[in-house]
């Protein structure tokens, strides 16, 4: 693991008072550890900055104006919600022989994956993990080759083997993984006829029975006359009988 050198300044000014010094490019903070005595401190922003913007876990090596020394690590930044400038830090100090708990950040290596070669999408889901281990074995990041990772394939808190560091993270937790290409099908549309003139009219009305051919009711006009010819023909005989 990396160390840095940072020169503070113990804090006397604490509580309301050391809003102020917020103005001054010098931001509050605070130094403690297990069975030792909280410190407050002082810390110019330029050299804070640094400690919360990279990508790798380092080890402190905190020097203050009275001449004392003490190994830490950063534990927690508060920013400004508007500015996101710095307004507190949080130091904790070391134990040497004294496991402690850290987030360490995950790096790939090994260039482009296989599987995204070959189409698929690169899903890195935990940017950071949960290790547990003594201060002189804390990584400065680990370590995720992908180069030969496939699609369909991803690697699990499980798979990571690191010596001297237990991890804390859910084993079964994925870290990074290939998946496939995403595959937006058009929706089919069902095609709908448009309605003709003749759907569009009013349906037509079919009395029950039989209908009659066409001309039939002409025809059955004509007959009638005759009919009536043929029945007078039959009457004349009989009247002539009586």
């Amino acid at each position: 693991m990396s160390e840095i050198t940072i020169t503070a300044e113990i804090r006397k000014d604490v509580g309301k008072r050391s809003r102020a010094l917020r103005g001054t490019g010098k931001v509050p903070g605070i130094y403690y550890g297990h069975g030792q005595q909280n410190i407050p401190v002082l810390l110019s922003e330029i050299s804070l900055k640094p400690l919360y913007t990279t990508s790798a876990m380092h080890v402190i090596n905190l020097k203050l104006n009275d001449g004392s020394s003490h190994m830490c690590v950063l534990r927690d930044v508060q920013l400004d919600p508007v500015t996101e400038s710095p307004v507190h830090f949080d130091l904790f100090g070391l134990n040497q022989n004294e496991s402690l708990t850290v987030e360490v950040p995950v790096k790939l290596t090994g260039g482009i994956p296989k599987g995204v070669r070959e189409g698929g999408i690169l899903q890195h889901i935990l940017h950071k993990l949960k290790v547990s281990c003594l201060p002189k074995n804390i990584p400065d990041h680990i370590e995720i080759n992908v180069g030969e990772l496939e699609i369909n394939r991803s690697v699990h808190v499980k798979d990571l083997k690191i010596p001297d560091v237990k991890i804390l993270e859910n084993e079964t937790s994925t870290v990074v993984a290939v998946v496939p290409p995403v595959v937006v099908k058009e929706a089919e549309v069902a095609a709908v006829a448009a309605p003709t003139t003749e759907a569009l009219a009013e349906p037509e009305v079919i009395a029950k029975g039989k209908k009659p051919e066409e001309g039939a009711e002409v025809a059955d006009e004509k007959k009638k006359p005759e009919e009536k010819k043929k029945l007078e023909e039959k009457k004349k005989p009989e009247e002539k009988k009586k």
